[in-house]
């Protein structure tokens, strides 16, 4: 159904067409193994991007990698990165650093979806929150160095998109219930006042939303040297479902975008928005600028976030 939806009203962006050459770019795209972020890979292959993959998994990055070299003749650069470890995501920002001075554009794209809650990461954080924001969040702080390097030599601003979801409405009354982001029994407690099924919606809004609000405190503090955005990539049919049940998946999924589709919006901020357009906004299919829920405009919520996160990444 999704895929006949493209075609009876197709998206007025087109990447092939709209994309400009990106010859000397240097990107790295996370999770760019499957999916949007093999998509978005993809498309900046095709426009002459130095593209690094990051992703987790050695072999699956190796299989994309040979399958993005088959479809557009360009190779992608492999950089090792679990989200999930933060002694993983400074590694891979060592390794970066240690090839390029600069750094163009980051998509933070990788994450996970509504996993079972007693997922967690190798520090202890919910899996989702821990993957999809403080990962990011500490990978994009530590390639500051680069992104600022960017604008210095190109006087162009680097820019970030941060991969959220219109689910982020699903983030609990208050936006974020902290007790709920870290293992132990005061999160055990809270999984099952919630209910498994639930809880696992709420924290994936949690996740989501906190891609929004990072978004908004990366746009404020280095407004002088990068764009930062957030954006919801569309409905897409891609494996990030894979921890739905598999009924919820039967009925979901035929209307679902095809997964090419989901590349469009975050390539749109990343490569023909102006800065103006879009720093600081949170984007929609396929290419828009929309509103998102008001809490993602709570100031206090994004203070609290980030010390938050602050805290958690201080020892790594």
């Amino acid at each position: 159904m999704g895929a006949i939806l493209a075609r009876i009203s197709p998206p007025k962006f087109r990447p092939e067409r709209d994309v400009p050459d990106l010859s000397g770019k240097i990107i790295i795209v996370t999770g760019g193994n499957t999916g949007i972020g093999y998509e978005t890979v993809k498309q900046l292959l095709l426009k002459n991007a130095k593209v690094y993959l990051a992703a987790r998994s050695p072999e699956k990055a190796a299989a994309a990698i040979k399958r993005l070299e088959q479809e557009t003749k360009k190779s992608a650069i492999f950089l090792q990165l679990d989200l999930a470890d933060l002694p993983s995501v400074r590694k891979a920002t060592e390794t970066f650093l240690s090839q390029e001075s600069r750094l163009d554009i980051l998509f933070n794209n990788g994450g996970v979806m509504i996993s079972p809650p007693d997922l967690l990461t190798a520090q202890n954080h919910d899996l989702q929150f821990g993957t999809n924001v403080i990962g990011h969040f500490f990978l994009t702080e530590l390639l500051l160095p680069a992104l600022t390097q960017s604008y210095q030599e190109t006087q162009v601003p680097a820019r970030i998109l941060h991969t959220s979801s219109a689910g982020h409405a699903f983030a609990p009354g208050n936006g974020i219930d902290f007790v709920s982001l870290k293992g132990g029994p005061e999160r055990d407690a809270w999984v099952k006042k919630k209910g498994s099924i639930t809880s696992r919606g709420m924290l994936y809004g949690e996740s989501k939303l906190g891609n929004i609000l990072i978004s908004n405190y990366f746009a404020k503090t280095h407004s002088d040297v990068l764009v930062s955005c957030s954006l919801h990539p569309g409905s897409i049919n891609t494996e990030l479902t894979r921890h739905a049940a598999n009924w919820l998946q039967a009925i979901a999924n035929p209307f679902f975008y095809p997964a090419p589709m989901g590349a469009y919006t975050q390539l749109w901020g990343a490569t023909v928005a102006t800065p103006a357009q879009i720093t600081g906004q949170y984007l929609v299919p396929w290419g828009k600028v929309a509103k998102a829920d008001k809490r993602a405009s709570n100031t206090k919520l994004e203070e609290e976030v980030v010390a938050y996160i602050k805290d958690q990444i201080k020892d790594f």
